[in-house]
């Protein structure tokens, strides 16, 4: 990997990497149909029903849906899983999240140790239109829609 993809790969200034569609198809098979995405884009949104930045997910109500998201990478990421884990407690709420897995982290012992299953993917995904995999590992977190706890489950790329 070259000095200008690191810089860029392990920067927070962009948090817009686009989640790779044959995995948000395995997903969307296992823990779907996904009916909203609240952090997307016009470019990379997964469902028919999506937040832009503009709109701010954060402040939007995701009550009813089964949400998938992909959130920003970058120092807010907190902000998204509290809401993630908030908004699962709603009735008929199911919120899928895909994240680094970075289990020394606050938001990780404070919501996602709650989650009802945490997936650890198996390899590196690469996001975006990105030649090279993420410098970090991946974890698949699903908040709600399931009442038995399941911890260091894995999925396959």
């Amino acid at each position: 990997m070259n000095k200008n993809v690191q810089k860029v790969m392990f920067s927070s200034s962009t948090g817009d990497w686009s989640t790779p569609q044959d995995f948000y198809d395995k997903l969307n098979w296992r823990f779907g149909p996904f009916t909203l995405d609240p952090c997307a884009t016009t470019h990379n949104t997964k469902c028919a029903n999506f937040f832009t930045e503009q709109d701010n997910g954060l402040d939007k109500d995701w009550g009813g849906f089964t949400a998938f998201v992909n959130p920003p990478y970058g120092r807010g990421i907190g902000d998204w899983i509290r809401k993630g884990y908030e908004e699962s407690r709603k009735p008929n709420t199911k919120v899928v999240m895909l994240i680094p897995a970075r289990t020394d982290t606050k938001y990780w012992h404070d919501y996602v140790m709650k989650a009802s299953e945490v997936y650890f993917v198996k390899g590196r995904l690469k996001f975006g239109d990105s030649q090279n995999s993420a410098p970090f590992p991946s974890a698949v977190v699903v908040f709600g829609g399931n009442t038995r706890q399941q911890i260091f489950g894995a999925i396959n790329r």
